[in-house]
């Protein structure tokens, strides 16, 4: 029996009549297959992806495990529609903290239309995607039995200016997110911070991303998601996922700097949470401004 996700914060939501994802009661995550390129796109990518022996299996862990593709009825209730079928990344959690957090100053793709492209640079220049090279696009963060879940609208985060960004990255690991009062991050220390906490896992990831050339991530998402209750008690448990591939082309050899700029700025963000001086500067990568000149002296946006 497919049903609706419960913890879905972002993307296309199947309700109201509206084609979305769905989920069912063993771990499967079914995500409707765009009939344009965006959707042979993910296809391919998520194909190369489980056969690709360029890519180490502990980075291959970032990515949902995909089963294939399936014939199943749309959300919508057009009938049978491809979906892929991917892994529920929350089927193992009952109340999950999580924060969608879109990577790139630029979203859009070259080979993208002039109308597509000046759709996402407006969004990219209205959001923090241009200014911070990443965009919260949608979260969640509990906060107990009787209060629930701080959710703060769609149209709320896409106001989100740098200092918005900060606070929702500091409400997201405190105990009191729902509070007007100043956010304690009293579980930031076992979600962002040690060895196997959401800091190291971006790190470990961001060593990937200054070598490989495999793949241009556009568009692309990292999920960060933790259970409370496991923090609480002191264990971390916290997971962080790449989903979103409609936009992936390939690499043909040459740095991702739009994702690793992107990348390197976030981790700079939860480092100043847990107030750790680091080196951020990603290896050969561009600086935001250096990249965001290069596109308007290129005439790309």
């Amino acid at each position: 029996m497919l049903k609706v996700p419960d913890h879905q914060v972002a993307g296309h939501q199947a309700r109201d009549g509206m084609l979305g994802p769905l989920v069912d009661d063993s771990g499967r995550f079914y995500k409707p297959l765009q009939d344009d390129e965006r959707g042979s796109t993910e296809l391919a990518f998520y194909t190369s992806l489980s056969h690709d022996n360029r890519i180490p299996d502990d980075i291959r862990q970032f990515f949902p495990i995909f089963y294939g593709t399936q014939l199943v009825e749309a959300s919508n209730g057009t009938g049978l529609q491809p979906h892929l079928v991917l892994q529920n990344l929350m089927s193992n959690h009952n109340k999950p903290s999580v924060m969608d957090v879109k990577i790139g100053s630029r979203t859009w793709y070259p080979q993208a239309s002039e109308d597509y492209i000046q759709k996402c640079f407006k969004k990219d220049k209205e959001t923090t995607s241009l200014t911070l090279g990443f965009r919260i696009s949608g979260l969640q963060a509990y906060e107990n039995e009787e209060s629930g879940f701080w959710k703060p609208k769609k149209k709320q985060i896409q106001g989100f200016n740098a200092e918005d960004v900060k606070l929702a990255l500091r409400k997201f690991v405190s105990s009191n997110p729902l509070s007007c009062e100043e956010p304690d991050c009293s579980l930031a220390e076992t979600i962002y911070n040690g060895t196997d906490g959401i800091l190291a896992q971006l790190e470990k990831l961001k060593e990937w991303f200054e070598d490989q050339t495999i793949f241009h991530f556009y568009s692309c998402s990292v999920l960060m998601i933790y259970e409370k209750e496991l923090a609480a008690a002191g264990r971390s448990a916290a997971q962080i996922k790449l989903v979103d591939f409609a936009h992936v082309l390939k690499g043909e050899g040459v740095i991702d700097h739009n994702f690793l700029g992107g990348f390197c700025s976030l981790i700079k963000f939860v480092c100043d949470i847990l107030n750790i001086p680091r080196e951020y500067t990603a290896k050969n990568s561009l600086s935001e401004s250096e990249k965001n000149q290069s596109y308007l002296e290129n005439g790309s946006i």
